[in-house]
């Protein structure tokens, strides 16, 4: 199960040092990069298209090490499951850009109510259903 706390959350706590905030969905491209910096996720079973809870910091590396942004290095995220402490490194604007299909994509906004609402990570994140 995924999460740092395998729960499937990705929520953070004081004891997950790598702050495994970030809900995305896993490409060959960025497995390989991950596996390059010492962090082989194929070893513990996972593969392309896994939802995964990963650190933040490694989201951005593979984001900073993209070509462009179509470039597959870059895992997309499931924002509904993403955890809030993932701002405190990594703008909004940047987790939109790369969102998963059926996510709010770069700019959008859900109406709540008479007035337009932000579509923002859940404090503690959503479900993330492996699929692996």
């Amino acid at each position: 199960m995924t999460g740092f706390y395998r729960d499937g959350y990705c929520r953070t706590g004081p004891d997950d040092s790598g702050n495994h905030a970030v809900a995305a969905l896993l490409t060959d491209p960025f497995l390989d990069f991950t596996a390059s910096r010492g962090n082989d996720l194929r070893s513990i079973g996972l593969t392309s298209g896994c939802k995964w809870c990963l650190c933040t910091a490694r989201w951005k590396e593979a984001l900073a090490a993209r070509s462009s942004d179509s470039d597959p290095v870059v895992p997309k995220v499931f924002l509904h499951a993403t955890d809030q402490s993932a701002l405190d490194s990594v703008g909004m604007e940047e987790l939109r850009k790369f969102a998963a299909e059926g996510e709010a994509p770069a700019g959008h906004r859900e109406t709540g109510g008479a007035n337009p609402v932000a579509v923002t990570p859940g404090v503690t994140g959503g479900m993330v259903k492996e699929t692996h």
